[in-house]
This record gives structure tokens, C-alpha cells and sequence, in this order.
């Protein structure tokens, strides 16, 4: 009598490989729809490659950045809209390179899941590719991870890196001076911060997912998941019309943490609340978590998702330039001698 155990595949212990390579060929239109000069191969391979003479770069250097789109992705999950996480996801990426004063080339993302759903892992993806063409960024490969035992049913996990680009010598921040302008560039909510306090909230309050929202039209969920506004265009546009010496991404710590991480040493700023409104979405959030102005400015952006600090004679200009491109543009106050952030008015 034998005693040998039956054979075991890996589709018995959870991975299925099939699922990956038919989502790899899902996918495959929406990444050649983000393809831009530069961009040397397809998806498949063991590597990306991407030519910096073909992009147009004669004496490059290199930005990189990271990040997720954190616990907005709870609310994703549980209400199964998926289809702008991953927007999100580029978002958070590139508009922090493009702080650097680098223009994104190309994105690759990580997609980790217990049990791989093509279509869902489409839906998100797909979300990713169109961040990439609102960006400029090529989506040139990514890892989709199937790991049993490792995430509760239904859910996943996203991370994503972009690499940019700029020309030796013009890397921002550069010349930020007394008197510099800042320009504010409106948000789009509350973008992908402090959805652990969102959830917290919402908890609190009694609301489900799919309720009104008590701030506009449609359900909470949808709502909340408003995707983060993507700067990269307009704020490039900005720096090659000139008179840009820094930007700052407006992301976890708000306004008071994120604008002195591109000031000189010896300088702070000043800025008027009073010059912009809040949106409805942090207008209700911040009031039902009955949160006290400093404790708001340091975990929401409140509005603001992106500040430009500009030379006071470019201000005007910059203003027109921007807002052509699209933005809501409020200048909010100025750079002056000390440290930190110093407010006056009152957020409303």
C-alpha cells in the first residue's frame, strides 16, 4: 500500500498564472495608450526600457519618486468602485516630481491581491494608465502579486513609482527669496490624505457607503473617492514660463508640514485663509470631526493641493498662465524672513 501524497500545482495552493498573463494581455491597450517618445519596448519583458535622447533630454538627470494611495483604498474595496485608484496612485507620484522640477517619463506600478480578479485588476490598472496620460508619464511595466494567506478576501494592495526627468542645472527649488508670491492651486478634495480620519469620521457619524453624501450630490462613497487632481502639465508650463523657485506638493501634513520643505533655512511664510473657500467635501469633514483650525492645516490640504512660490513680478503672469491651463488660482500669501507657516483670516 502506498503512502505517497498526491501531487500539489500552484493553482491548488492559490496562484493562478493564467489569470496573470490574461490580465497582462487586458491591460496591454491601456498601457500602449499612455507609450510617448522615449519609450523603447513593451510590456513582458524582465525590464522597461526608455531612451533619454529620444525624449528629448541632451545632458539629463534623473528624479525618482514613490508612493501608495494608502486607506482611500478601504473605501474603494468595500464599494467596489475601483476605476480611479489608480489615477490616484500616478497622482501622488508625479506631482511630487514634478516639485523637483521634473517632468515624469514613465510609471510602473505594483498590483498585490490574495486572489487575483482579472477584472477588477483591469479596472484599477486601467485607472493607473489614464493618471499616466493625464500626466505625460508612459506606463512601461508593473508586478501583479498573487499572495494567498497574505490579504483578506477581496482585497489589494497598490504602490507606484515614476521616474522624471529634468536638465542638469534646473532643479527646483531654486532662488526662493523674501517677498516670493505664492500662488495656491486648488484641490479637488480631500485627494489621498488622512483617509484614515475619513473613515474615522464617517464611522462616527452613523453613514454608510452608498448614503447621501451630506455635502453634495450622490453617495458618500463615490464622493470620497474624488481622485487627486493631477498638477504636472500646468505646473510644467508654469516653470518653463519662468519665475518659478519652488512648489510644494500639499499632501499628509498639510499646508503647515509640506510649504517649509522648500524654503531655505531662515525663511517662512505667511498666509491668508481668507483668500480661497473650502470645499465641501473638507468643509463637512473638518466640522464633523470638529477639528480646530491648526490641527485641519496640518491634515488636510483644506483646498490647496499645490503651492508655487514665484518671483513677485512673474505673479501675474503665472497667475494667467495657469489658470489658461486649467487651474483655479488664488494667491495666498507670501515668503518671509523666520520659519514655518504663519496664518491669518480663517478657514471657511
Amino acid at each position: 500500500m502506498s503512502d505517497q501524497k498526491p501531487g500539489l500545482t500552484y493553482a491548488q495552493a492559490g496562484v493562478d498564472i493564467d489569470a496573470g498573463n490574461a490580465l497582462v494581455d487586458r491591460i496591454k491597450p491601456a498601457a500602449k495608450s499612455t507609450s510617448r517618445p522615449g519609450v523603447a519596448s513593451g510590456l513582458g519583458g524582465f525590464g522597461a526600457l526608455f531612451d533619454l535622447k529620444a525624449a528629448g533630454y541632451d545632458d539629463p538627470v534623473l528624479v525618482a519618486a514613490t508612493d501608495g494611495v494608502g486607506t482611500k483604498l478601504r473605501i474603494a474595496i468595500d464599494t467596489g468602485l475601483l476605476d480611479t485608484v489608480g489615477i490616484d496612485l500616478v497622482a501622488m507620484c508625479v506631482n511630487d516630481l514634478v516639485c523637483q522640477g521634473a517632468e515624469p517619463l514613465f510609471f510602473l506600478d505594483y498590483f498585490a491581491t490574495g486572489k487575483l480578479s482579472v477584472d477588477e485588476g483591469a479596472r484599477v490598472i486601467e485607472g493607473i494608465a489614464e493618471g499616466c496620460r493625464q500626466s505625460g508619464a508612459a506606463l512601461i511595466g508593473g508586478e501583479t502579486a498573487e499572495m494567498p494567506g497574505m490579504y483578506a478576501k477581496g482585497d489589494f494592495d497598490l504602490a507606484g513609482f515614476a521616474v522624471g526627468a529634468m536638465e542638469r542645472g534646473t532643479a527646483l527649488p531654486d532662488g526662493v527669496a523674501e517677498d516670493d508670491v505664492l500662488l495656491g492651486l486648488a484641490s479637488k478634495g480631500v485627494h489621498s490624505n488622512g483617509y484614515s480620519l475619513v473613515r474615522r469620521i464617517v464611522e462616527r457619524e452613523g453613514l454608510a457607503w452608498d448614503a447621501p453624501a451630506p455635502f453634495g450630490d450622490g453617495p458618500l462613497g463615490e464622493a470620497l473617492l474624488a481622485p487627486t487632481k493631477v498638477y504636472v502639465r500646468s505646473c510644467l508650463g508654469a516653470i518653463r514660463t519662468g519665475g518659478v523657485h519652488a512648489l510644494a506638493h500639499i499632501t499628509g501634513g498639510g499646508l503647515t508640514e509640506n510649504l517649509p520643505r522648500v524654503l531655505p533655512d531662515g525663511l517662512g511664510a505667511e498666509i491668508d485663509l481668507d483668500t480661497w473657500s473650502l470645499p465641501p467635501v473638507l468643509d463637512w469633514l473638518i466640522g464633523a470631526a470638529n477639528m480646530d483650525e491648526a490641527e485641519a492645516l496640518k491634515t488636510f490640504n483644506c483646498g490647496i493641493g499645490m503651492i508655487l512660490v514665484v518671483e513677485p513680478s512673474r505673479a501675474m503672469a503665472l497667475t494667467e498662465a495657469l489658470t489658461g491651463a486649467g487651474e483655479s488660482v488664488a494667491q495666498i500669501g507670501r515668503i518671509t524672513a523666520g520659519d514655518g507657516v504663519r496664518y491669518s483670516g480663517r478657514l471657511r
